[in-house]
């Protein structure tokens, strides 16, 4: 059986936890979309982690971990992460990248970082990780995929037709020095010794391994809200965020997708620039970031302010519903216990009409939220494992939103930890 645990809004809502805590009774976790543009942040037994490229199932020594053939894979991250792990005595990982992944070059992240300097106040918020120019090339047929590194002769000539292209952008576009052919070999030769003891064909273990009744997780980077298709274009990332992306990003039937956990936070944040309906500012927004996460709402990958806001039950609902979501993990609950009210955004208004339903980003950038105001619980709820020993204001909160949403919500975190986690039954609603 397969299980996808995707973002259900604008990315930073936990998955990465979700995935930690489900990895115990899985025995596979694959990463099957995304590059190191986004960290996944994982408090366990062993300490505080931010992965951006390795799955969240590293932490299980039984578990293995793939890295599927829709990932953008930054071979210098991954090497980083292996090695930190191993330097706070986590056990190596059993890991497995796809040699059908493609190859995040060190011009990739150059012309990220030459253009959004080239566009400015009109930039794109960019993490600055190649990720965009990584797709544009992979999309444009002249990306690298790992198969190649095993006939190095072959990829020189393919090199060089891809910095004839590149060079000219970089001198006439940019102003910047050429790049040479004999250096990208040498940085190609490099993710060759790396990657060997771990490439395989990932799809084939994938099939091999349900074929045999094993539990595979699927782990998505970033959420719905930056999905390029059904996200706030153009502010939104290169791959494909959904859970459906999950079956070609990691190369296994999409029937085989049975269980699909939407996470969302209990408030809204994100990272970079985009249409963002109920964030908050000021002292307000500056408590609500203090407080959030484990740390305060900055960025896994770039450390940078996160924007944040109050739950937006319009654009969850249409999140949840574009992931497919059997079940919705609702985190950081225990964040908002310092608040006598609690706003929810439950419509739009746009021109003077009220809508519940998801704009593209051409009226998005003028839908103003529509408010209800629900009590707070105004205490620490951290430490509890059963729903109804929450405060009732606690439980109204939770069960409004998932009247508002229309997705049963089936687990509650209240905490960073592994186990800071309510499994929770009851719900009304029925998917």
């Amino acid at each position: 059986m397969v299980t996808a645990v995707v973002g259900a809004n604008w990315g930073d809502e936990g998955k990465g936890k979700i995935t930690d805590m489900l990895a115990e009774k899985a025995d596979v976790v694959v990463r099957f979309q995304g590059g190191a543009n986004a960290g996944h942040t994982i408090k366990n037994n062993y300490g505080k982690f931010a992965l951006h490229t390795l799955p969240s199932g590293v932490f299980h020594s039984d578990v293995v971990n793939v890295i599927g053939n829709g990932v953008a894979l930054n071979v210098n991250k991954i090497a980083e992460e292996l090695g930190e792990l191993a330097s706070r005595n986590v056990p190596a990982p059993k890991l497995l990248i796809s040699d059908r992944a493609q190859i995040v070059m060190s011009y990739h992240i150059l012309f990220d970082s030459l253009e959004e300097a080239r566009l400015a106040g009109k930039s794109f918020g960019s993490t600055k990780s190649g990720i965009a120019p990584f797709y544009s090339d992979k999309f444009a047929k002249i990306g690298i995929q790992v198969s190649e590194l095993a006939d190095m002769d072959a990829l020189r000539e393919k090199v060089e037709g891809i910095l004839l292209k590149k060079n000219i952008l970089l001198k006439h576009l940019y102003g910047h020095e050429e790049l040479k052919t004999s250096d990208i070999m040498e940085e190609l030769a490099s993710y060759r010794d790396f990657l060997k003891p771990y490439t395989a064909d990932t799809s084939a273990f994938l099939r091999s391994a349900l074929a045999q009744g094993r539990s595979v997780l699927l782990e998505g980077q970033l959420g719905t809200m930056k999905d390029p298709d059904h996200g706030i274009y153009p502010m939104v990332t290169s791959s494909s965020t959904l859970a459906g992306y999950g079956a070609v990003g990691a190369g296994v039937p999409p029937y085989e997708i049975k269980k699909i956990v939407a996470v969302s936070k209990a408030y809204s944040s994100a990272v970079g620039a985009g249409e963002f309906v109920s964030e908050i500012f000021g002292d307000e927004a500056e408590e609500l970031r203090r407080r959030g996460g484990d740390g305060g709402e900055y960025g896994a990958t770039t450390g940078r302010p996160r924007r944040v806001g109050f739950y937006d039950a319009v654009a969850s609902k249409y999140g949840c519903a574009l992931q497919g979501a059997t079940d919705v993990a609702l985190t950081v609950l225990d964040v908002l216990g310092y608040l006598d009210e609690i706003p929810v955004c439950v419509a739009y208004e746009i021109d003077g009409k009220q809508t519940t339903d998801f704009p593209t980003t051409v009226d998005l950038c003028r839908a103003k939220p529509v408010w209800k105001t629900l009590p707070g619980w105004k205490c620490d709820i951290s430490g509890i494992r059963n729903y109804e020993e929450l405060p009732e204001a606690c439980r109204n909160y939770v069960e409004f939103i998932e009247e508002q949403i229309g997705f049963p919500i089936t687990m509650v975190s209240n905490g960073p930890g592994r186990d800071d986690i309510i499994y929770r039954n009851g719900s009304t609603v029925k998917r």
